[in-house]
């Protein structure tokens, strides 16, 4: 019985591996295949350093145009037609509900390194989103929140990354009409970066001289003189009056070193 299954039948062609066809046609067909293959796993690659970006309002928007800028692989989702229509042509987007599992599924977003959660007005829709990408085992997920506790969901139910631009931008913005910084990020746990004009006493001296790292527990970076790009300082650098700073370290003791005369 066996036998007889196993012989060919008379005008069927049987299946033949790779690399054993007439003529070397299957050779060729293996190899095209082989490559083809290779350009999947580098289509796979580039997906993984993408960035998956859902919801396209300011915030969003604004991310995916700069990340677009940049030369970087972004899709955005977005499920409201009116805004899929304003940025069609501007950088990759589809229409889609990513508070569907499925939706997410179809785009293959679980390919992509990084996502980020650009829904903020609706926090259902935020949670269910990040959370769709949590099950997808997407490595890095950045979510935007609208306040303390909506954080605080969105970092149990397994987001690496929180934001809260309003809050961000309110701080931010205090502590630049509060002083004399003419710029302020802060990066973590108070380590803030600060462009600043040099306080009198470090006029006319090195970086060295003025001692500025002992006196007052902070780092000049770099130093703009007028009409010049910053160049990164050293402790010959020589400070001017009409000179800008990029100065980094706590927020307090930057705080203090910038209101000196």
């Amino acid at each position: 019985m066996g036998d007889a299954l196993d012989t060919p039948r008379p005008g069927l062609e049987q299946p033949r591996p790779a690399g054993l066809g007439r003529g070397g046609t299957a050779d060729r067909h293996g190899a095209d295949l082989a490559r083809a293959r290779g350009r999947g796993r580098e289509k796979e690659k580039e997906r993984e350093a993408g960035v998956l970006l859902v919801g396209l309002g300011r915030f969003g928007s604004s991310i995916a145009l700069t990340l677009d800028r940049l030369g970087h692989d972004v899709l955005a989702v977005e499920r409201d037609p009116e805004l899929v229509a304003h940025y069609t042509g501007r950088f990759p987007l589809v229409q889609a509900d990513a508070t569907n599992p499925e939706a997410l599924v179809q785009l293959g977003a679980k390919e992509f390194g990084v996502a980020v959660v650009g829904v903020g007005t609706s926090l259902e829709a935020s949670v269910l989103v990040t959370g769709n990408l949590v099950d997808l085992g997407t490595p890095q997920i950045w979510a935007k929140a609208i306040s303390n506790e909506h954080a605080r969901i969105l970092h149990r139910i397994g987001a690496h990354h929180v934001v809260l631009p309003e809050a961000d931008a309110g701080n931010r913005v205090a502590h630049l009409v509060s002083g004399k910084l003419l710029d302020y990020i802060e990066v973590e746990d108070g380590f803030t970066i600060v462009k600043m004009r040099p306080p009198r006493e470090t006029q006319g001296f090195t970086i060295g001289q003025s001692e500025i790292r002992k006196r007052y527990g902070v780092t000049v970076i770099g130093v703009k003189p007028p009409g010049e790009e910053f160049v990164y300082a050293t402790e010959e650098t020589r400070i001017s009056a009409n000179d800008l700073l990029i100065v980094s370290g706590h927020a307090d003791l930057l705080e203090r070193f910038a209101a000196r005369p």
